[in-house]
């Protein structure tokens, strides 16, 4: 059957960007700037969309060195398996934004691995393992972001220096990859990613650590200008990781929900990294590392 041709005047793919950045941007850096519940109840419902695109991910297809389990009638879908993990993580955001305590967040970040893998089990028991996890990798950046921005003195100021830093690693990254070249990063998960890029990813990461310590007169500049580059070098293998898992299951974008760019998970997988770096640098210096 011949395929019908495309309708004219249809969006191209930079308009589609144009119009989804137009409409969620504005809704995101009003619900910083807000804070409480309106930051917590945004990482609640964006959570909720990468807790469903990880299952989906993962109930692509089977992993191709194990032999896919004969599906019985009674046996639940992925879609009934990602009720769990979705569950889990909007509880940990507004468990962590209505006062809970890490180790209360904890307990039901527990509970619901433990069901996830339970119904998945009994689903696709090859893979119960790879839908377990994901109620963790998106439980726990949940759940710090909210953490991070609920801080009295320095949440709000913590949250946009996170948020710079990324998009400045992620920018720096892809610049001076494109522009230098050179030896592969990690040519069998990422083929784009170079050497020279990761250390652009670093410089730009670094470059806002420097300024923010002069915005907020902080007094141990290099200290925050290290430990930006740090974060720059997390942020990094929080990509790599999302390109090694997306890979893995053989999928190009984790969903198709925001038009022009894929999915949630594909756009802040560096983010998610980051900020459970910070949440736990924060948790062993007894403070935000903005106040060192």
């Amino acid at each position: 059957m011949a395929q019908p041709a495309e309708r004219p005047g249809g969006l191209t793919n930079l308009q589609k960007r144009i119009l989804s950045a137009a409409v969620l941007l504005p809704v995101t850096v009003a619900a910083i700037m807000l804070g409480h519940p309106y930051f917590m109840l945004l990482v609640a419902a964006f959570g909720a969309v990468m807790a469903w695109e990880w299952t989906r991910v993962v109930a692509h297809k089977p992993v191709s060195s194990i032999p896919s389990p004969i599906p019985t009638p009674s046996a639940p879908g992925w879609r009934s398996i990602a009720f769990f993990p979705i569950v889990t993580v909007v509880g940990a955001a507004l468990n962590t934004g209505f006062g809970g305590s890490p180790a209360h967040v904890g307990a039901g970040v527990l509970v619901g691995v433990v069901l996830t893998w339970v119904v998945a089990r009994v689903a696709n028991r090859p893979k119960a393992g790879w839908f377990a996890i994901g109620v963790i990798y998106v439980a726990a950046p949940a759940a710090a972001l909210v953490a991070i921005r609920k801080e009295t003195d320095f949440g709000l100021a913590a949250l946009i220096w996170i948020i710079a830093l990324v998009v400045a690693a992620d920018t720096g990254g892809y610049l001076v990859g494109r522009t230098v070249g050179g030896p592969k990063l990690a040519p069998r998960i990422s083929p784009n990613k170079t050497w020279s890029g990761l250390g652009g990813a670093v410089a730009g990461a670094a470059l806002v650590g420097l300024s923010t310590a002069f915005v907020l007169n902080h007094t141990n500049v290099w200290m925050l200008t290290l430990l930006s580059a740090g974060l720059g070098l997390i942020e990094q293998a929080g990509d790599l990781a999302e390109s090694a898992f997306k890979r893995h299951f053989g999928v190009k974008d984790t969903s198709r929900i925001i038009p022009g760019h894929g999915g949630v998970l594909d756009r802040v997988d560096g983010l998610l990294a980051v900020a459970v770096a910070v949440w736990i640098t924060n948790k062993v210096a007894g403070g935000s590392v903005l106040a060192w």
